[in-house]
């Protein structure tokens, strides 16, 4: 209480209600990668449609092609020019019409040179400034050298765990080397160090994206019209020109799958929450997976007996369409840490009672401030408890906090200091294997 010394009326307000913890938003995605508008050096900006992404950052890489058409002006074959490894556009697009909402862009450089080691790393520096983000999409990154690929997949792993606040989905680069399957060299390359922080998915997808290119950019072979390019024959060979602009329609970009999983992770987190697996659900805008893979194929993907390096596989169902087939981080033998949505859980109620706890910072070390403490998380906790987040019939058996001189604390912690709060959460895990038994019941009567 003040002292008063001058004569009058005073009003005093008392503080009777709890501060809370709020609930930190789970999937804030950084696409990390190549634009159009590129910037000397690395930038990032928030984006929540494409085009405030077309306006900050420009279109795609353009396209060229060769168009091949016979004596009769009919088109018979087309040719892309080698990938140039620039697909943060699509795969940002991608990301959107699977559910995704606002996100970063990070990005790194523009068009006129290659993908390069040292520029992404520079982008994944810039995002561990970011407090926002939770998900790591290392987009362009899969079009560098196999060896540069899984060094910037090991630092964003390390970033991650450093950070203790987001996720990183990987992809599967194929073509790794000849000779060597694609899954064991990221299993060799990509490390043992803080595996739970990360998560991979494979194969790559054959979207419904078509590849932007100007006219300028498409040349003409065969026929009437070889060795020209599509703009020049628009008003003298209306029927040719017509055809290969419904041709080119047809040619569908071929992207890594982790921006229409970042974009899975963002609308269940949405619709369920952090604690359903981003799993058995449907890719919006493919065609399919490049390669078709088989219930044999994926006891080796999603069990790794050798190092426990589970892979996640994205495959085709009949009458079902393109669904994501696992929910497994890179820890896949951790009995703590083998799934997807109990490890971002944890990270979501860590950032939440971490951030939350930060008024405490400097409070009297004593019975009044522990209770507040307490009582916050035990409310937040309440709150995922009663929405299906923690497993248990009650309360008591879902979760505990606990604080105090002679349980959490000695005196010499707060002659020290700290304050020290344990927390025991039991996370939900997905029925990964839903098992039926049968049995013949004999006859009674």
């Amino acid at each position: 209480m003040p002292a008063y010394k001058t004569p009058g009326v005073y009003v005093e307000e008392v503080s009777t209600l709890p501060p809370s913890v709020a609930e930190v938003s789970t999937a804030i995605p950084a696409f990390i990668g190549y634009t159009e508008k590129g910037p000397k050096s690395p930038s990032i900006a928030e984006v929540s449609t494409m085009l405030e992404y077309e306006q900050l950052f420009g279109g795609p890489n353009l396209a060229t092609f060769t168009v091949t058409v016979d004596a009769a002006s009919q088109v018979t074959g087309v040719t892309r020019s080698s990938d140039t490894g620039f697909l943060l556009y699509y795969a940002v697009s991608h990301y959107f019409k699977n559910g995704g909402g606002r996100c970063y862009v990070v990005s790194v450089g523009d068009y006129a040179s290659p993908p390069a080691k040292d520029k992404i790393a520079d982008g994944l520096l810039l995002l561990e400034k970011e407090d926002e983000p939770t998900l790591i999409v290392l987009t362009d990154a899969v079009s560098l050298a196999a060896a540069d690929y899984h060094e910037v997949c090991r630092a964003a792993l390390a970033q991650c765990h450093k950070l203790g606040d987001r996720f990183a989905i990987f992809d599967v680069k194929k073509d790794t080397a000849p000779g060597k399957k694609d899954i064991d060299a990221f299993r060799d390359e990509i490390g043992t160090s803080y595996l739970a922080y990360g998560a991979a998915y494979y194969p790559y997808l054959q979207t419904s994206l078509s590849y932007a290119y100007a006219d300028a950019g498409v040349t003409i072979q065969g026929g009437a019209a070889t060795g020209v390019t599509l703009d020049t024959i628009k008003s003298s060979q209306t029927a040719t020109y017509q055809q290969v602009k419904a041709r080119l329609t047809a040619e569908r970009v071929v992207l890594p799958p982790s921006a229409a999983v970042a974009g899975i992770y963002a609308s269940v987190d949405r619709d369920r929450g952090v604690w359903k697996a981003p799993a058995n659900v449907s890719v919006a805008a493919v065609i399919g997976p490049v390669l078709k893979i088989t219930n044999d194929a994926q006891d080796a993907l999603n069990v790794d007996p050798t190092a426990g390096k589970s892979i996640n596989a994205v495959r085709a169902f009949t009458g079902k369409g393109t669904i994501v087939w696992g929910a497994r981080t890179l820890a896949g033998n951790d009995n703590e840490w083998r799934y997807i949505p109990v490890r971002r859980l944890f990270i979501m109620i860590e950032e939440s009672a971490r951030k939350a706890t930060s008024f405490a910072v400097f409070e009297p070390n004593d019975m009044t401030t522990w209770l507040k403490v307490k009582g916050m998380i035990e409310s937040f906790l309440y709150s995922l408890w009663e929405r299906g987040a923690l497993a248990g019939g009650s309360p008591a058996a879902a979760y505990f906090v606990n604080v105090g001189l002679g349980k959490t604390m000695t005196n010499q912690d707060i002659l020290e200091g700290r304050m020290i709060v344990e927390i025991g959460i039991a996370a939900v895990r997905p029925a990964e294997f839903v098992v039926l038994r049968f049995s013949h019941k004999l006859q009674e009567a």
